[in-house]
């Protein structure tokens, strides 16, 4: 069943900041899905962060210049060009690809999809794996979450 477990140390969230309880949650999540063997896959953050880079140094590019407006007239419509284009390619990845993902992972070893899990998530508005004073009570939290992989991995060996 379990390879992993909670931590010992406890996990607290402000209750009152839904960004602090969501951002737990998904890092509790993340490591549940990791102990349960699945290996990250971070490609789609790598070209992500590449394409950042290269809008960075577009920017840079029409700002460090030698020459001053006007003479670098052209220059400056090419970056402000490219800067749409890659701006738009980043923003086309996030809405199609990403969406709400927290986590992508490789298929286990074996298996015969080709594509691993992606993990999302959505916080409701009403939650009951906190204490009173923010701890999150990661035991019933894992179990849950390692409740749904072996759902998925049951529906998945059926097909």
């Amino acid at each position: 069943m379990a390879t992993g477990g909670p931590e010992k140390n406890p996990k607290k969230a402000n209750l009152l900041d839904p960004h602090s309880i969501k951002h737990l949650l998904d890092e509790s999540v993340t490591e549940v899905v990791k102990s349960r063997g699945y290996v990250e896959n971070v490609r789609l953050s790598n070209l992500r962060l590449l394409i950042g880079f290269i809008i960075i140094a577009i920017a840079l590019l029409a700002q460090f210049y030698r020459k001053k407006f006007p003479e670098n007239r052209d220059l400056l419509v090419a970056c402000i060009g490219l800067y749409v284009v890659f701006n738009g390619l980043l923003q086309f990845i996030s809405y199609t690809k990403e969406k709400n993902a927290i986590l992508f992972t490789y298929p286990p070893p074996g298996s015969f999809n080709s594509t691993g899990l992606i993990v999302s998530s959505k916080l409701p508005s009403f939650l009951v794996r906190f204490t009173k004073d923010g701890v999150l009570v990661e035991g019933l939290f894992w179990k849950d979450v390692e409740r749904l992989i072996d759902d998925y991995n049951g529906e998945r060996k059926n097909k």
